[in-house]
């Protein structure tokens, strides 16, 4: 999701880190590359085409394998720990309010109804997985309620994705640390320090 992403880059720039560096972690290309495709999937739900939206659940996983690969590269290991948690409570969260609610996600969309990307029809139709919300819903709190305009979420989601701010955020942090040792180590050589 677009919105942790740009977060963990704000977040990194006030913490002093530089963004460009990441440009070269090619362990992040294939992240990259899945979010490109996402980016095309929601392009077509917003011009109406909802043919793709079947492989919206193969995106979310993949989306989470790709972050694995810096994990391991950059020795992010406490990190992913962290995420691990984030990404098991978002499940359990996800799934305890689907299964109070007939084994179907409720959505309660409303900014994404004025931008075009909430189709009633749609869901009703091509989704297996999510249904309206309405008064019968129980749990409504744990429900997709956090609309931002492109997506409908739910606090088990922003758990999940936050995986993604952990992971961008400290291979922001790993590769700016490593910019820093070597050019400390070049000013000690330029200057003659040993």
């Amino acid at each position: 999701m677009f919105f942790f992403i740009l977060f963990a880059l704000l977040c990194a720039k006030l913490k002093g880190y530089r963004i460009k560096p990441i440009l070269k972690a090619y362990s992040l290309y294939p992240f990259v590359v899945i979010q490109v495709l996402y980016l095309f999937l929601q392009v077509n739900v917003f011009l109406g085409n909802y043919n793709y939206i079947k492989y919206a659940s193969i995106f979310k996983s993949v989306y989470l394998y790709t972050l694995i690969l810096p994990l391991f590269v950059y020795k992010l290991y406490k990190s992913s720990l962290y995420g691990s948690a984030f990404i098991i409570i978002g499940t359990i969260l996800n799934r305890f309010v689907m299964h109070q609610n007939g084994g179907k996600m409720p959505v309660f969309a409303s900014l994404s109804k004025f931008t075009g990307y909430y189709n009633e029809s749609a869901i009703l139709t091509l989704d297996n997985i999510h249904i309206i919300g309405d008064d019968t819903t129980k749990y409504k709190f744990l429900t997709d309620f956090i609309d931002v305009g492109y997506s409908v979420l739910s606090i088990g989601d922003l758990f999940i994705h936050s995986f993604a701010f952990i992971v961008i955020y400290n291979v922001i942090k790993a590769i700016n640390n490593s910019l820093d040792y070597t050019i400390d180590i070049r000013k000690e050589n330029l200057y003659g320090d040993t």
